[in-house]
């Protein structure tokens, strides 16, 4: 049991998680535009998170020695040097416009994390931008990296779903940083931070609905995805009313991050079954 608990635990400190989170929702995209056999796309993306999440997570405390090298930092560090290969390997399968593309989010992820300017914290730390640009790198390596690649138009159906998976990404979030509260630094200024949890939860509870009701606004409207999108709000939703600081670290970094996954698999069973996109 012991053996399953520490595997577990680096299966989650190692970001293979939320890069299965990633992948999850690049392949939701290739379903929803009806995109095949675009692999390098969807491990691209996988491989790039736990780099990227890795690095963001680890990168201070290596150059500042406040942690020891751990069995399980130096399997996170190999695994890490082991998906920089893979990215590098499918980033050169992608479409030069997408390489492109990669790059824009790869230099938001290094502002993310490194100060280039001297006496300058870096974006991490700017007071109430964290959750935009973790949103805006999600919805673009998800989203739109899959529709470049495969050179589709940007159709006004596209931005509808572009806005949709910021908001749900955004909520998604909102969880974390209501968890986070007892931890986070007062100065980054979460959201939580300016207008407390109960304001947090009413702001999260009222962009799902609005998650929902965007729906509406597709050409291709189908009773049966309305529904799935309506239940993934109210798992959302539940999540975020009953999260405190007090609970478990997993309820966040595995439950949450889960959401995308049991979509894409609830997607992919349904399409197989109704053939609903």
């Amino acid at each position: 049991m012991r053996f399953f608990r520490k595997l577990f635990g680096f299966y989650i400190n190692s970001s293979i998680h939320v890069a299965l989170s990633v992948y999850a929702l690049v392949q939701l995209t290739q379903i929803l535009f009806s995109i095949s056999n675009d692999f390098a796309t969807s491990y691209f993306a996988f491989f790039g998170t736990i780099v990227g999440y890795n690095f963001v997570k680890y990168d201070a405390l290596a150059r500042t020695k406040k942690v020891q090298m751990s069995f399980q930092l130096k399997g996170i560090a190999f695994l890490s040097f082991l998906s920089l290969i893979a990215t590098g390997y499918y980033f050169l399968q992608l479409e030069k416009t997408t390489q492109i593309i990669g790059f824009v989010f790869l230099a938001i992820t290094l502002l993310y994390t490194l100060p280039f300017f001297p006496n300058k914290k870096n974006a991490r730390n700017w007071a109430g931008f964290k959750i935009y640009i973790v949103a805006l790198c999600w919805v673009g390596v998800t989203l739109f990296l899959p529709i470049i690649n495969n050179h589709l138009p940007f159709t006004s159906y596209v931005f509808l779903v572009a806005a949709q998976r910021f908001i749900l990404i955004f909520v998604l979030i909102l969880i974390f940083e209501i968890i986070d509260l007892r931890l986070d630094d007062p100065h980054l200024k979460t959201v939580p931070q300016q207008i407390g949890v109960s304001k947090t939860k009413r702001v999260g509870v009222a962009l799902m609905v609005l998650f929902v009701l965007l729906e509406f606004l597709s050409a291709d409207f189908r009773i049966a995805f309305f529904a799935l999108k309506s239940a993934l709000a109210i798992t959302t939703i539940l999540f975020l009313l009953f999260s405190n600081e007090k609970r478990s670290r997993y309820y966040a970094s595995f439950w949450v991050e889960s959401i995308p996954v049991f979509w894409w698999i609830l997607i992919l069973f349904l399409n197989c079954v109704y053939d609903i996109c």
